[in-house]
Parts: C-alpha cells; sequence; structure tokens
C-alpha cells in the first residue's frame, strides 16, 4: 500500500479512539516523518476547554517522542473533511522548513478527500527560520 494511503487509514482508523464527549466531533491524525514512519494522535478534550488536546498535536507529540523531528506528510480524519486549526497549523510549521512541500489530506467519513499544502494552510508561514534570524540580528 503506497505511504499516502497507509497515513490517510491509520488517521482514519486512531479517530476512533478519541474522547470528544463535549465537541462530539472526534478527530484523527496521522503524521509521517522524516524516518519514514506514521505517528498517530486523537482529540482528547478535557472539561476546561483550554485543555484540550487536539489530534495533529498529540501525533506530532508521539513523533518527537519517538526522536523524528521533522514532518513531511499529514493525514487528518474528520466527519466532513474539517481542516486543523491555527495552532495545529502552526505546531506542523514549526517541524518543517519547507512548508510548501508538506501534504496536508483532509479526509471525510465517507473517504472523499481534498489536499493542501502547509503554506497554502498559513501563508506566511512564522518559522524557526525567522527566529534564527532574529537573533543573528541582535
Amino acid at each position: 500500500m503506497p505511504k499516502t494511503e497507509s497515513l490517510i487509514e491509520a488517521a482514519q482508523t486512531v479517530r476512533t479512539n478519541a474522547y470528544a464527549p463535549y465537541s462530539v466531533y472526534p478527530v484523527g491524525a496521522a503524521v509521517l516523518g522524516s524516518d519514514g514512519a506514521i505517528y498517530t494522535g486523537c482529540n482528547v478534550e478535557n472539561i476546561s476547554f483550554g485543555l484540550t488536546m487536539c489530534a495533529e498535536r498529540v501525533a506530532i507529540g508521539a513523533m518527537i517522542a519517538a526522536g523524528c523531528r521533522k514532518v513531511t506528510e499529514v493525514a487528518i480524519a474528520t466527519r466532513d473533511g474539517g481542516s486543523p486549526c491555527g495552532m495545529c497549523r502552526q505546531t506542523l510549521a514549526e517541524f518543517t522548513s519547507q512548508p510548501e512541500q508538506v501534504t496536508i489530506w483532509l479526509v471525510d467519513e465517507q473517504g472523499n478527500r481534498r489536499s493542501a499544502t502547509l503554506a497554502e494552510l498559513i501563508p506566511d508561514t512564522f518559522t524557526t527560520d525567522l527566529q534564527s534570524n532574529n537573533q543573528d540580528n541582535q
């Protein structure tokens, strides 16, 4: 099975583990790391909404915990093919130096999919490269 199909399937599968009693909007995410491994996460809600963890950030946490530091492709499975929140977009951007080369697959319950690059979802990305430039100028 091609890597993209495996990535999408992993996001759909992990979505079933989501803990979403408040929004009733389960999300599954799968991140392909530069090491070739697929890391998954699902949303974990909390009655104190600020403590809720999005699926994309949980998947990135799993990637980081395994020692990988670069995202190359992402799949997100939701009821309606929804796109990641701003916080997740920025977190994904933290772990790539080339957002225009990171494809984000958005998949609904029927398996319909659309894609966008990370650069399309978060134009003028604030990256660690910008921070390095700021430190060089001080």
